[in-house]
């Protein structure tokens, strides 16, 4: 699922306006964390997650684990806030417009 520019902003717009679901602490990436972002990308299939580690690299490598690991697609990445991507079995209907 490769995401078109045109795309990525509607998306980027559409998230301008949510808080963050997921907040990753010191722990980093537990199995209940995992277990709470799957949850989330069920009910919610567009989500920010905030990452509250001050180096910049361990924030990427864990965003990146994290979309790995829950087969989302990073929409954008701002600081320690990303939005994450991932589509439903049934569409959510505000996103449903921009399946294609």
């Amino acid at each position: 699922m490769s995401l078109s520019p045109a795309q990525r902003r509607e998306y980027r717009a559409i998230a301008h306006n949510l808080k963050p679901v997921i907040m990753i602490g010191d722990k980093g990436l537990t199995e209940g964390l995992l277990q709470e972002l799957d949850r989330a990308l069920n009910d919610h299939e567009l989500i920010k997650i905030k990452v509250s580690s001050t180096d910049r690299e361990a924030r990427q490598e864990m965003i990146a684990e994290l979309c790995k690991n829950s087969k989302a697609e990073l929409v954008q990445s701002i600081g320690k806030i990303a939005v994450i991507l991932r589509r439903a079995k049934k569409p959510n209907p505000k996103l449903s417009n921009l399946t294609h």
